[in-house]
């Protein structure tokens, strides 16, 4: 019988928003938090991890370790630094549950080692499974761990699915919100300050940039195609604007499930902590009758190139999506950084798919090379 709540709890990216989210979660639901992690903001760490009497936290810039040592001088808590470091968090045997929220490729090594540890790790950045999908299943089902989803729209599929085979499965249906951009018809003017105005969701400005972008249902179509064993051509992806529909499974009996809430992410976070059960939480249900309408569109793919090159990385596979995601991380942090123009990033991530190699079922260490050689690139430009 799974447990109602986890024991012991290792939070991967604890400064971002899911990550502070999810100690305020685990705080209401009593669950302990081992270990933390944060990539540089020191000062946060340190009080995230001292308010939540946690044993051990982790930087994973190496150099700011010393910085890190003299925030939590007369704590209990134990420094630490690095890769090796976040991947022992992940791992270590005190722990039992571990919510990986690292933005990025650089979540996918402590992502691994969790899974390979047979935890139950609730999986709230999507890259780790876009680059190596196929990997992390394969070790979940010898280790026994469990996966279990964060994203919204990813959350509200696996809740549909409960009780119910792929086989029955005619269509995977992710919502989108649209992004700010939804109604806009020349791209190549907006600014970076409309691009990081999400009109539903409140994100890091990476995700943010994902969701204007509609990078982030790309993403999410190959998350999907690995966490719920459906093929591509199986996945649709529709423009919900209110956000209140959070992804749909259509059956083959002509049926649909869908899972309806307001749009916080503190719902998906408490329930891949809770699961299976639906504890008492601090968001209440969306008010029906205030609603309205509830709407949808297709998306516009000739504004929004980014879901044609998700659906082709996810048939494809090997390493197109490892390229695509390394490309888009370059291309945002770029844009975020002040230069180029919001559909640079389109281009930019266009390219390198062009120039992909084709290699079926890559090993771990072909999968991070491809991403080691992409950011390489990009960053000659």
């Amino acid at each position: 019988m799974t447990p109602a709540a986890p024991r012991v709890l290792t939070i991967l990216g604890a400064t971002g928003s899911i990550g502070v989210n999810t100690v305020a979660v685990a705080q209401a639901l009593g669950v302990r938090v081992h270990a933390v992690s944060a990539h540089r903001k020191v000062d946060e760490l340190a009080r995230i991890a001292v308010a939540g009497q946690a044993s051990v936290a982790v930087i994973a810039d190496e150099s700011l370790l010393p910085q890190l040592r003299r925030a939590l001088s007369g704590s209990a808590v134990q420094a630490q630094a690095g890769p090796e470091a976040l991947c022992a968090i992940s791992s270590c045997p005190q722990v039992d549950t571990v919510m990986t929220a690292i933005v990025g490729a650089a979540g996918l090594p402590a992502t691994l080692a969790a899974v390979r540890a047979g935890k139950r790790v609730c999986i709230a950045n999507k890259e780790p499974l876009v680059m190596a999908g196929e990997l992390i299943v394969r070790e979940a089902a010898s280790s026994g761990a469990e996966l279990l989803p964060v994203d919204s729209e990813h959350s509200a599929i696996f809740q549909c699915l409960e009780h119910h085979h792929a086989e029955e499965v005619a269509q995977l249906v992710l919502t989108a919100s649209g992004g700010p951009f939804r109604q806009v018809l020349d791209l190549s003017q907006v600014t970076r300050e409309q691009a990081l105005k999400h009109p539903t969701w409140s994100m890091g400005p990476k995700i943010t940039i994902d969701s204007a972008t509609l990078m982030n249902k790309s993403l999410e179509i190959i998350e999907a195609r690995w966490l719920f064993g459906i093929a591509a051509e199986r996945i649709r992806v529709l423009i919900h604007p209110q956000s209140v529909i959070h992804s749909m499974v259509t059956y083959r009996d002509g049926s649909v499930m869908a899972q309806l809430g307001r749009p916080d992410m503190r719902v998906p976070i408490q329930y891949s902590l809770t699961y299976p059960r639906h504890a008492p939480g601090p968001v209440q249900p969306p008010d029906f009758a205030s609603l309205g309408a509830l709407t949808f569109e297709e998306p516009d793919l000739a504004r929004f190139p980014s879901l044609r090159m998700g659906f082709h990385a996810a048939t494809a596979g090997g390493l197109l999506p490892t390229i695509m995601n390394a490309a888009n991380e370059m291309a945002v942090a770029d844009y975020l950084a002040g230069h180029g123009r919001f559909i640079d990033i389109f281009q930019v991530i266009e390219r390198a798919l062009a120039q992909a190699p084709r290699v079926a079922a890559p090993r771990l260490d072909e999968i991070l090379a491809a991403d080691t050689d992409t950011r390489a690139q990009l960053s000659m430009r």
